[in-house]
């Protein structure tokens, strides 16, 4: 890993309240009983970046390091992650890292999190398995990942954590059944309750009966999508309905786009296209690099002759074609969005493809991905979404599942978590109908610290938090410079002034030159604009104490000046940079 990064990271300082909390005290010489504590880091009022710490006395857990995407004024930041300087302050204490599953939001932000905090690492299978992809980008980041599987217990301090199956989008998901000095704690990660687990292994609902008999605690849960009465659809019924699409267009070339790491729906199109004797093509890295790992674990299985280089389609008949791409949600660069825009060398959409978008829009995404949709049927193609037919699923309960939840496990106190703050409202009026009574229930805000003991559960603090802004190799906190100033190069262009100056005299040797980009059209009256803008230089300049010699006062007051200036003939604020050339 670079070193840059390290140090970026370092330096980085997280939002904190005039209420700091101070790291808990070791048990000698402590006159209050220590109590478990958890720290919202990321993942609450939001939708992914999930992360927290659970503590107890002097030991401490992380639970999940996620990351999440940028937004569209976000210009040219890859991922944003959780701030951990509140881990880095207690990192002696920490006794590990447990991750529920293998999704982005989940594990995408545990590169960064190595780097200060090497702790082992506890996952299934196959999330280590895409953890190591991801490290493989961090050469020199030497993670201790610990496999585990479900039903296994394993001793962390003061913790014991009994790792239980849960069904989501994903092979390997589990939820944690964590035995504490004051009770059990469960936590469920993302889940659904699926009856016909395309792996035929459903979310153990027996373990978690079990487990209410010990009596729990507390319960924290996915929230995603406590808004939606009902149950979720099966993803088996997904399956049917995709191979009836299948049966319907024997003649097309058939491309779907789905999440490279939904495993079950992408085992379930590999299953179908053999069925339909039709050749599978992958697109995307992603889908290619998560296909091979799960392929190597077992995870997904299928016949390795059936599947051709995406370069060698064209020697096929349409209707013996079926691509497995990427870009379901717009993404710039995708496989399919340069599909759609034509700028993709491997494949052109013509009349004879069918699309199948296998994928929901995560919020903020509509736009582009309405955007891919539009090309796509413009290059004389069908496409088909969720709105058209049941090609998608969510991985996560709808109310009625969630009634389950709480059913089996009768919490004393609930957090919900894992949503936006409307999700984590609803969540907390589903299990307060449930029997939860309101004040044993706290919906959190990022930072805060929540306090349970056997028999009181409340807010007590708020820790250091926020959000890392990952661009390239560098790392800055949201609102830096950096991206106040990509903002405005967006929104308002730039202006660049080339001043020569006589280091003798202070005057100019020629006229500034101005150099303008985004802002300016070209026409008559704008060009009359920028040589009174030359002129507002030249006098800015001859106003100017030179024997100081303070060039970085002259500068500023031409940007002052022509930023002012600029705001009031063209209403537009660019960004000004003004060049002094000393000459003799």
């Amino acid at each position: 890993m670079d070193k840059k990064i390290t140090k970026d990271v370092e330096k980085t300082t997280s939002k904190t309240t005039s209420k700091p909390v101070r790291r808990t005290p070791r048990f000698s010489g402590q006159k209050t009983a220590p109590a478990l504590k958890i720290s919202f880091l990321g993942g609450v009022g939001e939708i992914g970046k999930n992360m927290m710490a659970l503590e107890y006395g002097n030991d401490m857990i992380i639970i999940d390091a996620g990351l999440t995407f940028p937004s569209e004024d976000m210009p040219g930041i890859d991922m944003i992650i959780p701030d951990s300087n509140y881990l880095l302050q207690n990192k002696d204490r920490i006794k590990g890292l447990l991750v529920t599953h293998g999704h982005e939001d989940h594990i995408g932000a545990i590169p960064y999190l190595l780097q200060n905090i090497n702790v082992p690492i506890y996952a299934t299978r196959l999330s280590c398995a895409l953890i190591e992809n991801k490290l493989k980008e961090h050469k020199k980041i030497k993670a201790k990942l610990v496999s585990i599987k479900p039903k296994q217990t394993i001793k962390l301090g003061v913790f014991s954590i009994e790792f239980v199956k849960v069904t989501h989008s994903i092979g390997g998901a589990v939820g944690f059944a964590i035995t504490t000095p004051a009770g059990v704690y469960f936590h469920t990660g993302d889940f659904k309750v699926d009856y016909t687990p395309i792996d035929g292994e459903g979310m153990d609902l027996a373990r978690l009966s079990e487990i209410n008999k010990k009596g729990v605690l507390l319960l924290t849960a996915d929230s995603t999508n406590a808004e939606r009465p009902g149950f979720s659809i099966s993803e088996a019924k997904v399956g049917k309905t995709i191979d009836a699409i299948f049966s319907q267009h024997k003649q097309k070339r058939i491309i779907v786009a789905t999440f490279a790491s939904n495993i079950y729906r992408v085992q379930q199109l590999l299953n179908i296209a053999e069925k339909y004797g039709r050749k599978i093509a992958f697109s995307g890295r992603s889908m290619i690099n998560v296909c091979e790992t799960a392929s190597k674990l077992g995870d997904l299985k299928f016949n390795k002759e059936n599947v051709i280089d995406i370069t060698r389609v064209d020697k096929y008949p349409d209707g013996e074609i079926c691509i497995l791409s990427t870009g379901t949600q717009g993404e710039a660069r995708s496989a399919l969005t340069r599909m759609a825009e034509g700028d993709f060398n491997k494949i052109e959409i013509g009349e004879n493809d069918l699309i199948i978008l296998s994928s929901s829009a995560i919020p903020g995404n509509e736009k582009a991905i309405n955007n891919v949709i539009n090309l796509l049927y413009k290059k004389g193609a069908e496409v088909i979404y969720e709105s058209l037919a049941e090609v998608h699923t969510s991985g996560h309960a709808y109310q009625e599942e969630l009634k389950t939840l709480h059913a089996l496990l009768k919490p004393k106190f609930f957090i919900p978590c894992h949503g936006e703050y409307r999700h984590l409202k609803a969540h907390a009026n589903l299990a307060e109908s449930m029997g939860v009574p309101k004040q044993n229930i706290v919906v959190p805000d990022l930072g805060d610290q929540i306090t349970i003991t056997k028999n009181t559960i409340k807010k007590t603090g708020v820790v250091p938090f926020g959000s890392l802004l990952i661009d390239g190799i560098g790392v800055s906190e949201m609102g830096s410079t950096v991206l106040r100033d990509r903002m405005q190069l967006s929104e308002e262009g730039v202006c660049v002034v080339v001043i020569s100056i006589s280091s003798a005299t202070g005057a100019l040797t020629s006229k500034p030159d101005i150099i303008t980009r985004g802002f300016i059209y070209n026409n008559s009256n704008e060009v009359n604009t920028i040589e009174d803008a030359k002129n507002i230089v030249i006098n800015t300049i001859s106003q100017s104490d030179f024997k100081s010699q303070d060039w970085s006062l002259i500068k500023s007051n031409i940007r002052k000046n022509l930023t002012g200036f600029f705001a009031r003939e063209i209403k537009c604020r660019p960004m000004v940079i003004p060049v002094i050339l000393e000459t003799k």
